[in-house]
């Protein structure tokens, strides 16, 4: 008997898995790749104790929109427009829009930037990528796509191996991690903010809740849901733990001085060998591919479920043509802008979508905060006093950081 209860536990787990470990996993991609590199590469360990923090704020904010999603079995702007009213629900897709289009942005120039290292030119890269990615949403279940993105997430792993073969001073990176070091500059508080908004973002809201009413989970699943959301939110920053420390034992230790993850990959190669610095720029087309599948899924999935137009991935072209017009159009116009600029810009085209994403943050947790409040949609399940205050905090922060980050040109001024 306890060995068949222990079975269905397991069954149930691993029906639940997914939606907390893909979004999670999808949060390091070109960008925060890019902006972990350069985090390490330009402050050392200074900002690893940032990660600390907000692994508990991602976990926290994504197990609120799943909960939203199992409970409720709607995405997150159908219930903005049916709380707040059309007009809200419009602004709320229009900030998700405006951070998710130069997000993926960023996602087509990683894949553009992790193949050069490769000799291989963006003209043609770009573009097999895109229709790649095409063709994997529109004629795939759902299934199918789940575990490609699942095995796609483990590939990180790799950054795991980069940051042990660079051989950190590991007594300074863990008091780095628990011993906060703030520094009032321009540079520090747009790597500060990056790096925040990298990790949480408001496309994460829109996606994972979209992810679990897609994958039908309702409130029996909470429990096996929260267990795979607080493994994602680990994760995601365990990765980010070791890319930090990969770049700071190596590229920080030694002076150098890098443009964006593809430098970092090169850059490790005499310090910490041929190996380290393949696997570091592997992860980053992994990672670059992985953002530009999720986040023109997630623009489609918000906006149609918001407007209430079909959408999902089990649907076909014929039977959602908006959701997969939206869709197309979210991998078509990144795509071609990475391929008209300049490649010297390929570095702000990745960095800055996620100083965006951070400054956007606030707006779309105060949506989450109201709504996941309200017992008329959630009921019994609504917020514990611990979830209200660590969002609460999560929100507060990226304001101040946002406006000392418009200050900043001032705070150097007067320090």
């Amino acid at each position: 008997m306890r060995s068949r209860l222990t079975r269905q536990r397991f069954a149930l787990l691993f029906a639940a898995i997914g939606p907390g470990l893909i979004a999670a996993s999808a949060d390091n991609d070109a960008g925060g790749i890019t902006t972990y590199s350069l985090a390490g590469a330009r402050f050392g360990y200074g900002l690893l104790w940032v990660l600390f923090l907000t692994t508990i704020s991602l976990a926290v904010t994504q197990e609120m929109g799943a909960r939203m999603g199992a409970v409720t079995g709607k995405g997150f702007g159908g219930l903005i427009r049916e709380k707040f009213g059309a007009r809200w629900a419009a602004l709320a897709i229009l900030i998700m829009l405006a951070a998710n289009f130069g997000t993926t942005t960023a996602e087509f120039a990683g894949i553009a930037t992790s193949l050069r290292i490769f000799g291989l030119n963006r003209l043609i890269t770009v573009p097999l990528a895109a229709i790649a990615i095409f063709i994997l949403i529109a004629k795939f279940d759902f299934q199918r796509v789940q575990r490609i993105f699942l095995i796609s997430s483990l590939v990180y792993f790799t950054y795991v191996v980069s940051g042990l073969l660079a051989r950190p001073d590991w007594r300074l990176a863990v008091g780095s991690t628990l011993r906060p070091e703030i520094a009032l500059t321009a540079g520090y508080l747009l790597m500060f903010v990056a790096t925040v908004g990298t990790t949480i973002t408001p496309w994460g809201q829109f996606f994972i809740q979209s992810y679990i009413v897609d994958k039908r989970l309702k409130e029996e699943d909470l429990p096996y849901m929260r267990a795979d959301v607080y493994v994602g939110a680990f994760f995601t920053n365990l990765i980010a733990f070791f890319i930090i420390v990969a770049c700071a034992a190596t590229i920080w230790a030694t002076g150098m001085q890098i443009s964006d993850a593809a430098h970092a990959a090169a850059a490790l190669k005499p310090l910490a060998g041929r190996f380290a610095s393949a696997l570091f720029a592997f992860g980053l087309l992994n990672a670059s591919l992985l953002g530009a599948a999720i986040l023109p899924l997630t623009s489609a999935y918000a906006t149609c479920e918001t407007f209430g137009w079909e959408s999902g991935i089990d649907k076909t072209p014929g039977e959602a043509p908006i959701f997969f017009g939206l869709f197309l159009f979210f991998i078509l116009a990144p795509s071609a802008i990475v391929l008209a600029i300049d490649s010297g810009l390929l570095l702000q085209a990745m960095i800055l979508p996620q100083v965006l994403n951070g400054m956007l943050l606030p707006a779309i947790l105060i949506f989450v905060l109201k709504i996941a409040n309200d017992r008329s949609f959630m009921g019994k399940f609504t917020n514990s006093r611990a979830f209200n205050a660590i969002a609460i905090a999560t929100t507060a922060v990226m304001i101040a950081l946002t406006i000392l980050l418009l200050g900043s040109p001032l705070i150097e001024r007067l320090t």
